[in-house]
């Protein structure tokens, strides 16, 4: 009834195209809410259709040859039961797809069924911190699974570049797994760049004598060593999907991916080990910083010592001549007597002080030069 409703106003053509595209958008509109993106079927170095198909169909060409990539973002448990279900997945493969790793790794399940986790990683400028995301792939003969959590683990770009190297495409699905590794190693470039535009300025800073923040330091190496373990496991993983692969024409582009991983775990190493002097450095700008105001607090200690000495006689005389005892006052009849009694009862403390710190010098000045013999 909607439909004949609908061809009275729009006509039986439109209406009738609305109900062929209509399960096709169903689908579309189906596996974006799914988290699905593009399930395609490759065969013979080409792909064999040019939209998403529903997953029960891409689990069912899994047998007419090729292989069936299907793409999941950040699906949810559900969705991950209902992939393991269609495809026969390993229930304790899943669950790792599901769970954020620290590490990248690879594991063979039953069925000649692979599990490969990458790391990604995205570096932001302005908050000076690597995003990090993480790739599950599934790996048979027959499908490619890609599991993404996170900003930074577009696959768009791999898939692309793939399907223009038919040659490559043709050997199965261990295409999809390098172009997979290739793009991950790819952005690990970005990131190295950007580490090291901000270690140049922190390194700039501390080696001109002025303190940087420790805090920003701090931060940096914590960056730095975090994307340190996500890079350097991966040249294991690498080396056993070199060894393990079925295609022997991919292994020529594998050892380019493990080249480019090679020098990016370099940088990586060396960027944390930087920032680990950086850091020592600026340490040591701060204790001279903190020298230099214990010398000036000396100083001024030194100034203010002079300054009370310069009044400890005045001192001593008004309060010698400040007190009221009677037998002060009856004896202090004349110029002798206050010479003998104020002048004379300064002149004797000075003179045994002037004794001491003369002693003192003298016994300083030996010592020094024994140490020197």
């Amino acid at each position: 009834m909607p439909v004949g409703g609908g061809e009275q106003h729009v006509g039986a053509g439109a209406a009738a195209m609305v109900v062929n595209i209509g399960p096709i958008l169903i689908a579309l509109l189906g596996g974006w809410l799914l988290g699905v993106r593009g399930p395609a079927h490759y065969q013979d170095g080409r792909r064999r259709d040019e939209g998403a198909v529903p997953l029960e169909e891409a689990a069912a060409r899994c047998g007419q040859g090729g292989f069936v990539w299907l793409g999941l973002f950040e699906p949810s448990d559900e969705e991950l039961a209902q992939v393991r279900d269609t495809f026969g997945l390993h229930e304790l493969a899943v669950e790792d797809a599901q769970n954020f790793h620290m590490r990248p790794k690879t594991e063979l399940y039953d069925q000649n069924v692979r599990l490969v986790i990458l790391r990604t990683a995205r570096y932001d400028d302005a908050a000076e911190e690597v995003e990090f995301g993480e790739i599950s792939v599934f790996l048979a003969p027959a499908f490619v699974i890609t599991v993404r959590q996170g900003a930074a683990s577009g696959l768009r770009g791999a898939r692309q570049r793939l399907e223009q190297r038919a040659e490559l495409l043709a050997t199965g699905s261990w295409a999809a797994l390098w172009a997979i590794l290739d793009q991950v190693v790819d952005d690990y470039a970005p990131v190295v760049a950007g580490l090291e535009r901000d270690i140049d300025q922190i390194e700039a800073t501390v080696f001109s004598g002025a303190v940087a923040p420790t805090e920003r330091i701090y931060s940096l190496r914590r960056e730095a060593t975090d994307f340190y373990r996500a890079v350097h496991p991966l040249l294991a993983v690498v080396t056993t999907v070199e060894r393990a692969t079925e295609a022997p024409q991919l292994q020529p582009y594998l050892r380019d991916v493990q080249d480019h991983l090679l020098l990016v775990n370099e940088e990586a190493a060396a960027q944390r080990d930087l920032l680990g002097t950086v850091l020592e450095a600026n340490m040591a700008v701060i204790s001279v910083e903190q020298t230099k105001v214990s010398v000036r607090q000396n100083t001024t200690m030194e100034q203010l010592t002079i300054l009370a000495t310069v009044f400890l006689p005045l001192t001593f005389i008004t309060g010698f001549f400040g007190q009221n005892f009677s037998w002060l006052v009856r004896h202090m009849v004349g110029p002798a007597a206050f010479a003998v009694f104020g002048i004379g009862g300064l002149v004797v403390p000075l003179a045994l002080l002037f004794m001491w710190l003369r002693l003192r010098t003298v016994h300083t000045n030996t010592a020094a030069a024994a140490r020197d013999t």
